[in-house]
């Protein structure tokens, strides 16, 4: 039987929601802010050898910040807004400041994903951000993903504890998103190891 148009469009719906396709508008996104879990951070410390200093460009209300610094690292955090945590006002994508430190280390605003990555790789010889695995399948981004030293990308084996914007008050859901921390290490040459993490 023919589907009318308004139950093709309610199929649609039903799969980009199941895929996490457009699930929210960028004026619904706002300032693109979602607090990285820190049981996340510490996964990721139990895996990767990271330098005393780090500069944490999009930090948010400080969810990254506050665990390195429980585990005394000296955090350079900064935002393009103030959330009370770090130097409010700087753009990390057109900045001067270069805050003494060999890593970056962020949960970068996914839409500017792509940008913040090049960036990063421009003045850090270690780069290490919390993204979705799928940003790993472009062929886009192969500039950054191949040939520039992307050493190894840690897979969480359980989806993260969802990640809501800054202040939603909107219905709670499980994310439908597989999130990795990738790591890229300036000099790494051959292929990029991918092992699988837990966060628990």
């Amino acid at each position: 039987m023919e589907k009318t148009g308004a139950e093709k469009r309610s199929i649609n719906q039903m799969l980009d929601h199941s895929c996490q396709v457009q699930r929210h508008t960028n004026a619904d996104r706002g300032a693109d802010v979602y607090e990285t879990p820190a049981c996340a951070v510490e996964a990721l410390l139990r895996v990767e050898s990271i330098p005393n200093v780090v500069w944490e460009p999009a930090c948010g209300p400080g969810a990254i910040v506050r665990v390195l610094r429980n585990r005394g690292h000296m955090v350079y955090a900064s935002d393009l807004y103030d959330y009370n945590c770090g130097m409010p006002e700087v753009d990390f994508l057109t900045t001067d400041l270069r805050p003494p430190c060999s890593c970056i280390l962020t949960n970068p605003p996914y839409q500017w994903a792509e940008q913040f990555v090049e960036r990063a790789l421009k003045i850090s010889p270690l780069v290490i951000m919390l993204m979705r695995l799928a940003f790993y399948e472009s062929d886009r981004r192969t500039h950054i993903l191949e040939g520039r030293g992307l050493a190894r990308i840690h897979c969480f084996r359980k989806r993260l504890p969802m990640m809501h914007r800054k202040d939603w008050e909107g219905p709670k859901a499980n994310s439908g998103m597989a999130f990795a921390w990738f790591v890229w290490r300036q000099g790494h040459e051959g292929s990029t190891i991918i092992d699988r993490i837990s966060w628990e």
